[in-house]
């Protein structure tokens, strides 16, 4: 479900900037004052996607670190049922 959810993420934000640029493209504005826009907004767009990468590097070295844990957990369960196993 998270890849999907990702996909149409991506796929709406690359609409939306598609959109935006037609819509500057047709905007009465002189060709200076689009350009500055134009920029603008690519510099948004930039800090935009290092934040989520940010954020998404995050949430994966959570996730790392959280199955690393239950990895631990698990091989302790495995060890001591060993173990009583092998006492007996």
């Amino acid at each position: 479900m998270g890849d999907n959810f990702g996909s149409k993420v991506t796929y709406f934000v690359v609409g939306l900037g598609l959109g935006a640029l037609v819509g500057i493209l047709f905007a009465p504005k002189s060709g200076e004052e689009t350009r500055e826009f134009l920029v603008e907004k690519a510099d948004e767009g930039s800090k935009y996607a290092q934040r989520k990468a940010r954020e998404l590097k995050e949430r994966a070295e959570d996730l790392i670190e959280k199955s690393k844990e239950v990895a631990a957990r698990q091989k302790e369960s495995i060890t001591a049922a060993v173990a009583g196993f092998a006492g007996r």
